[in-house]
């Protein structure tokens, strides 16, 4: 009787877990010390933060949150801060994914040939726009905007420009070039193989990219009331300062309300725009 061909095969051993040729090993080995060393550094007090005092000090401050303020007058206030927030986030997201959009076809190469005029300098911009979180643009755009939702939302295009322009110029750098060179050999112009070839291709992409960032937005809008940008967060920072917890309770609610509805909204879309 033959024996079966993998009886004949000698077991091999797996592979160690740290190979001096690898790079991914060595990727990992320094990541880990880059841990630790924060660790180190840090110097965390957990066994303060874990004591009972620490513990009982925590307990007695969120007892503080009940019962919230659930009264029509605040409620609609509430209310009013919510869709405030709302649309901040809106409309710096559809703002920023036109400009990201059109920085994005100068910073991405064109799938079906020809030159990239600018592709650095454009980067370079994008990078800039993103490198600065939402919390500094509002606090340099009031100096101009002033207070209120102005600022917050030119914050949150501006920052939202430069992530949505990098991910745009990657999906159009990333699009398949069969379609665009057909269009090109037959002598089509480049702006018009944009529109009927590399568009079409990678519109789903760029919904769902901008979906996604609304997402983000919305808690960044919440947050941007901190400098006086107007909506939620500004509510929140002015009953908190107050020590008013019955007041700040209401308006956590509402916030983890309406990042739950915008996230499981956009959530659906994304998956509609993906099949």
């Amino acid at each position: 009787m033959q024996k079966p061909q993998s009886a004949n095969r000698p077991y091999k051993l797996p592979p160690p877990l740290f190979d001096a040729r690898c790079k991914a090993c060595w990727f990992t080995a320094g990541l880990l010390v880059l841990v630790v060393a924060s660790f180190w550094t840090l110097d965390l007090q957990w066994a303060q933060f874990l004591s009972l005092e620490a513990l009982h000090s925590m307990g007695r401050f969120v007892a503080e949150f009940y019962p919230p303020d659930l009264s029509s007058g605040f409620v609609a206030k509430v209310a009013l801060g919510a869709v405030e927030t709302l649309a901040m986030s809106a409309l710096g997201t559809g703002l920023a994914a036109v400009m990201g959009l059109a920085l994005a076809l100068f910073a991405s190469k064109p799938p079906s040939g020809g030159r990239a005029r600018g592709r650095t300098a454009t980067r370079l911009l994008l990078n800039a726009l993103r490198s600065i979180p939402e919390l500094v643009w509002a606090a340099l755009l009031l100096i101009s905007a002033g207070l209120g939702p102005f600022a917050g939302t030119l914050a949150l295009a501006f920052h939202t420009t430069g992530v949505l322009g990098r991910l745009f110029a990657e999906s159009i750098e990333n699009t398949p070039p069969g379609p665009g060179a057909a269009l090109r050999t037959q002598g089509v112009r480049s702006s018009l193989i944009f529109w009927y070839a590399t568009l079409p291709q990678v519109l789903p992409q760029l919904l769902s990219y901008t979906l996604y960032r609304w997402e983000n937005n919305i808690r960044a809008a919440a947050v941007l009331g901190v400098v006086g940008a107007g909506g939620l967060g500004q509510l929140l920072v002015f009953h908190l300062g107050l020590f008013q917890m019955n007041k700040t309770v209401t308006i956590l609610a509402a916030m983890l309300l309406m990042v739950a509805v915008v996230d499981g909204l956009s959530h659906y879309t994304r998956r509609l725009l993906t099949r």
